[in-house]
């Protein structure tokens, strides 16, 4: 684009309402980082809802599931930095009382929503289990309650589910590392593809320097991070940001993309995945 061309240019950015998502934005919104010509508008929303308002081409740039990225292809492109993997750990699977896995086969599993990375991985670990959706801050007291026998955790519920004294059935992210050695893609962010090249390309440099920035400014993100940590103290936050603001985040990298195909191609052959499309980075 050249400097005769540059006007302002607003976009509306989504994300998930958690420590590490607010950690890697946080110098985008503290004005950290010169946008130059793009004003970026912040949106917070629980990741399923994102899915779905992505599968309508609501929003411009936003973090969705990898999970749902075949179904809105056709309209965004992922965007190299910003990927949530878990490398060895994963959304985790608990229940009220001590269950063995095989106790799944057939039981009702809460999860965080259909579209999610989450109930993917739940429906390749056991294709038996009954998924019910509801929204991921549910899920753990739907077990509580014993309104289902089980539920798959996300976000901070994966290091304070203890103190609810829940039992862990399976890590889903340990499990799938030991089925194919690769970390479980769970979240990305997307941008509209008719935001153009220029646009795209602005917003994913700017991305990309907030989550370096972050990284460089660990403390000071943090802080910002502990304001959407529901509950996490500073050592349980900077763990959770840690497992999931990393190398992999600062761009997916050829593991990651491998790791991406692997899941969607085993979705597909399972029948869960009905869309064909495959990922695409830019």
């Amino acid at each position: 684009m050249s400097k005769a061309k540059i006007k302002l240019k607003k976009i509306t950015v989504a994300h998930s309402p958690d420590a590490d998502d607010a950690f890697m934005f946080y110098a985008l919104t503290a004005n950290k980082i010169d946008t130059e010509w793009l004003k970026i508008n912040h949106e917070l929303c629980d990741i399923e809802t994102l899915n779905q308002r992505a599968k309508k081409g609501e929003l411009d740039v936003t973090a969705v599931s990898f999970h749902a990225y075949p179904y809105i292809a056709s309209r965004y492109v992922i965007t190299r930095a910003g990927a949530s993997m878990g490398d060895r750990y994963g959304p985790i699977i608990v229940s009220k009382e001590p269950m063995n896995p095989t106790d799944l086969d057939g039981a009702k599993v809460a999860t965080p929503g259909p579209l999610t990375s989450a109930t993917l991985a739940l429906r390749l670990y056991n294709p038996k289990a009954v998924p019910v959706s509801m929204n991921f801050n549910e899920v753990q007291h739907a077990v509580l309650k014993g309104d289902v026998p089980a539920g798959v955790i996300i976000h901070e519920g994966q290091v304070t589910y203890n103190d609810l004294k829940l039992f862990k059935i399976v890590d889903l992210g340990e499990w799938w590392y030991a089925k194919t050695e690769l970390p479980l893609p769970l979240g990305c962010n997307v941008a509209r593809r008719d935001l153009g090249p220029d646009v795209i390309a602005q917003f994913s440099k700017c991305f990309s320097a907030s989550i370096k920035y972050a990284l460089e400014h660990r403390d000071e993100a943090l802080d910002h991070a502990l304001s959407y940590g529901r509950g996490l103290d500073r050592a349980r936050a900077a763990k959770f940001v840690g497992m999931y603001v990393n190398d992999y985040t600062v761009d997916i990298g050829a593991k990651g993309e491998q790791a991406v195909r692997e899941f969607l191609k085993q979705g597909r052959e399972k029948g869960i995945i009905t869309a064909k499309a495959e990922p695409e980075w830019i």
